[in-house]
């Protein structure tokens, strides 16, 4: 790393502080409300569904948030425990130990300290140029994906439905249908998600979130009170004390090897999801992620989380979005959210055990909707079919898949497509443009001018425009020798390689391959300014040896005299066409062209 950790976390500490302003201060200390109100719901259910008593999930909402906000990158993402990463520690710990038991949770507290690990190592080994494949058409249809699968899970709550804990979204779309909705729950959910919409639409600075909350939540005590028992919400109820209390995990070192295995695993789900969270966050926010700094935070944050009761954290999509859209400006929201849980739960334990889940479930179907963003989808559709064919099967992935799962398949997709569009280089015929005067007549791409001269019946001036690597010489080599199968071919070729980016050793061999072919049928081969990491590649692998120096050339003018005195001269005298200026000196036959400007020097500048 570039600085010493501690010094890093002073400055990065200091500057949160002084750079803010009282409003923005104020911004956060809201947003950070309304995100230790959602985690309480939040993280006692992904508890139990990750096997572990309830408190362990607030206790896995304070230490990892507050360590991640302030040694991660990103300003609005929240960390704390999701899921899927509840989900996969239970599929992988259950076998070890009886779900529930101590020894069940010194694994969980093990394999944490073994994931922050893992995840510090990632982050400081640099690896995190693996986020940059993450394409912005796959994040798309990841975030719109996730908006989904965020509103539909909020319909358990907000119907009322009878679902148990860690029920997939088609098996709560199928309660949907086949449950009649609790008519409490439903008017508290529509009541809140109505008053959060018109505040977020007509008075966009307030804090919308939380007066829709309190509105949820007055809302239902009213219910409570005067309507009949089948009008009541469920609501929050007693919630444990959540205090981190610090631990060292004790396991025995013969199970390490295993639980390093299942540290590894647990770390690609949750570096996927965090790394994806944090750029969905960004695009939005107009944030640069720093991706090595990102892993190095949740790799401390879960690192610290272990030896303070917490499980496996990452950054979560349903309290980082909520945190985005409640105006959070900076990492101290996040800061707030994790501090606030323990006074709330200690100091306003009566007024939070009366928040409605309905209300909770309201605002994330509002959530659940502004991720969905329209406009790009529209955009996307009308310029280009392939990436929306990405975009949709990244989003029916997160539907249906583990969302770092799905996050994988949008970034394979994508870099499928782009091996597809650049294993087809581009490779136009050039030839000069007839109708532009005497002297600044220039090159035209010859299929789509009309006004193009005709080619020199020797000469083929070619334009690639790509990259020659392994994947694209199938293609060029194609294209090579059906310009050597003509009826009559040009067999002198000269290739204006400006805008060859990039060539590998089997793009080398291609070029020699054509090399050897047309000076075997008498012609030769040119390059036209080659960009000097390709002159570097044929100088290594004695390419430029075997093309002779004399054959590269740095401006056309000189490319096109010099290989006119390499033409065949029999074929000149007879040539009609003529277009060079060096033709002009030849003997033979006029020009035949229904242009009558002659050539004159500068026109193949």
């Amino acid at each position: 790393m570039s600085a010493p950790l501690h010094r890093r976390s002073r400055s990065t500490v200091a500057r949160l502080w002084s750079g803010n302003s009282v409003d923005n201060m104020r911004a956060d200390a809201l947003a950070g409300l309304l995100g230790a109100v959602l985690v309480l719901p939040q993280g006692i259910a992904f508890a139990t569904l990750a096997g572990l008593p309830p408190q362990y999930g607030l206790y896995s909402a304070v230490v990892p948030c507050i360590v991640a906000a302030l040694l991660g990158s990103s300003r609005q993402v929240v960390s704390g425990p999701t899921n899927a990463n509840s989900l996969a520690l239970f599929a992988m710990l259950a076998p070890l130990a009886v779900v529930g038991s101590p020894a069940y949770i010194e694994l969980a507290l093990a394999v944490t300290v073994l994931v922050g690990l893992l995840q510090f190592a990632t982050g400081a080994l640099r690896l995190g140029a693996v986020a940059n494949f993450i394409s912005p058409t796959a994040l798309l249809g990841f975030t719109a994906g996730a908006a989904l699968l965020i509103a539909v899970h909020a319909l358990k709550d907000a119907l009322g439905l009878a679902v148990p804990a860690g029920t997939s979204a088609a098996g709560v779309l199928r309660a949907a249908f086949t449950q009649a909705p609790q008519p409490g729950a439903l008017l508290v959910a529509l009541a809140t998600l109505g008053v959060a919409g018109a505040l977020r639409r007509w008075r966009r600075g307030s804090p919308f979130m939380l007066i829709a909350l309190a509105t949820g939540t007055g809302l239902a005590w009213m219910l409570d009170g005067w309507a009949p028992s089948t009008w009541h919400v469920r609501l929050l109820g007693t919630l444990p004390s959540p205090l981190p209390p610090f631990h060292v995990p004790a396991v025995r070192f013969e199970q390490l090897p295993q639980l390093l295995g299942i540290a590894a695993a647990l770390t690609v789900v949750a570096l996927a999801q965090s790394i994806a969270i944090a750029k969905a966050v960004a695009a939005r926010s107009g944030q640069r992620i720093d991706a090595n700094r990102e892993f190095l935070g949740q790799g401390l944050s879960n690192l610290a989380g272990g030896f303070f009761s917490c499980y496996v954290s990452c950054g979560s999509l349903n309290r980082s979005m909520p945190n985005l859209e409640a105006g959070a400006r900076s990492r101290m929201a996040a800061v707030f959210a994790a501090l606030m849980v323990v006074p709330l739960v200690a100091l306003t334990a009566p007024v939070l055990a009366l928040i409605p889940y309905a209300a909770i479930a309201g605002l994330l179907v509002l959530v659940g909707w502004t991720l969905l963003d329209r406009p790009r989808w529209r955009q996307l559709t009308k310029a280009s079919r392939q990436e929306l064919v990405i975009a949709v099967v990244t989003c029916a992935a997160t539907l249906t898949l583990r969302l770092e799962i799905a996050v994988l398949i949008g970034s394979a997709l994508s870099l499928g497509l782009y091996l597809h569009r650049t294993s087809r280089p581009a490779m136009r015929t050039m030839g000069f443009d007839g109708e532009r005067g005497d002297i600044h007549r220039p090159f035209v791409v010859v299929a789509q001018s009309s006004r193009a001269k005709p080619e020199c019946p020797q000469l083929k001036l070619l334009r690639m425009e790509g990259s020659v690597y392994f994947g694209a010489t199938a293609h060029v080599s194609d294209q090579l020798q059906a310009l050597r199968d003509e009826p009559r071919p040009q067999m002198h070729l000269l290739v204006m390689a400006k805008s060859m980016n990039f060539i590998d050793v089997a793009g080398s061999d291609l070029w020699r391959q054509e090399l050897h072919a047309r000076r075997a049928a008498g012609g030769d081969l040119y390059f036209h300014r080659p960009r000097p990491r390709v002159v570097e590649q044929w100088r290594r692998d004695g390419f430029l040896d075997e093309l002779g120096a004399d054959h590269v050339f740095q401006d056309k003018r000189s490319a096109i005299r010099a290989i006119c005195g390499r033409l065949e001269p029999s074929i000149c005298a007879r040539c009609t066409v003529r277009v060079f200026y060096e033709c002009r000196a030849l003997p033979g036959p006029v020009p035949v062209s229904p242009n009558k400007a002659q050539a004159v020097p500068g026109e193949d500048r």
